[in-house]
């Protein structure tokens, strides 16, 4: 298509049809009407296709419809008509943001690019529905809008001294009281490779590490080694679901003075902040990653980016900001909120 291309007009469609209609090739037609022989070819391929309601052929005024229709839908998409944005919204993509922290950050920076959610959400599925699969772009890579239901398996009874999260703190219902935490396993294909993910409820800082196992005693060290560091303000509460894995809950009430409560049976969503984390951090480690291959540099440098990411529930700032903001943890440093050493 040249620099100078301009649509066919229908009276050009009409002198198609009657040239066409006359036997004469895609060349002659196409001198003719001074166009590219591969502009009539597909103008005759795309508009003569045969569908439930048409039984195939060329006419001129349904190819002048079919035209019309076309450009009206695709000028329903912002991205469509602005290059720059759209190659902006897909590197934001690859980097593991969703439409609203793109849209979000956008407006925050008062860029001079500006485009809502719910345009690029509506350009992401209409793309995938002419299989180019740009929803394979976005975070959670649903092929359809909306929640996606899962079951839940409970063991109530194999964990002492549980707690439920009825008598969990007010304080930590509303996450504007930092200190309070979620935690659970993130699996992988491979039997006994999984990750453990702690996400504290006000700042949604994400904090990790890999157990040999899931043995409770095993996660309970981890945990402690994960929330040791952070001053006692900061490590108030911590809620579970109810696997086994965390049946050891109670160690970390003994060595740090943390309050643990735990989902009702199969509410899963009752801590939905590390539920969404994990689905976010798939998008990095998908459930084939090979945890065995996976060093403690690269998993800090995929932690990182996800707390570098902005948060429309943060005002369109990062985890790591708001982490940081905290006064009382100014002489905290982590790799998974500065960035990992290149070294």
């Amino acid at each position: 298509m040249g620099a100078h291309y301009t649509q066919l007009s229908l009276s050009e469609r009409i002198e198609i049809y009657r040239l066409h209609l006359g036997g004469l090739s895609l060349r002659s037609i196409a001198r003719a009407l001074s166009r590219s022989a591969s502009t009539i070819s597909r103008e005759l391929r795309r508009n003569s296709r045969r569908t439930k309601q048409w039984p195939g052929g060329y006419r001129p005024d349904r190819a002048q419809a079919l035209s019309a229709r076309r450009r009206r839908w695709d000028n329903r998409h912002k991205l469509a008509r602005q290059p720059a944005l759209r190659a902006y919204v897909r590197d934001r993509f690859a980097m593991g943001w969703s439409p609203e922290q793109i849209a979000g950050r956008l407006a925050r920076d008062n860029a001079p690019m500006r485009i809502s959610h719910e345009s690029i959400y509506r350009y992401v599925y209409h793309r995938a529905a002419q299989k180019d699969y740009w929803n394979r772009l976005l975070p959670m890579r649903k092929g359809r809008r909306g929640r996606i239901r899962r079951g839940g398996v409970s063991s109530l009874n194999h964990i002492q001294h549980r707690v439920g999260l009825a008598q969990r703190p007010k304080a930590a219902e509303n996450r504007q009281q930092p200190g309070h935490w979620e935690a659970d396993i993130m699996l992988f294909s491979k039997y006994g490779q999984n990750l453990l993910v702690t996400h504290e409820r006000h700042s949604r800082l994400v904090l990790a590490s890999m157990p040999r196992d899931r043995k409770a005693a095993r996660i309970a060290e981890h945990m402690t080694d994960i929330l040791a560091p952070l001053p006692a303000v900061m490590r108030q509460t911590v809620t579970f679901d109810n696997g086994t894995e965390f049946a050891h809950h109670y160690q970390l009430t003994n060595r740090l003075g943390i309050k643990t409560f735990f989902c009702d049976a199969y509410a899963p969503w009752q801590k939905g902040g590390v539920e969404n984390a994990i689905g976010r951090l798939r998008r990095g480690l998908p459930r084939k990653t090979n945890l065995a291959e996976i060093t403690k540099r690269k998993l800090d440098r995929i932690i990182w980016q996800y707390n570098n990411t902005p948060r429309k529930c943060l005002g369109f700032k990062t985890p790591a900001e708001v982490f940081r903001e905290n006064s009382t943890l100014l002489h905290f440093n982590c790799e998974s909120i500065f960035p990992p050493s290149r070294e």
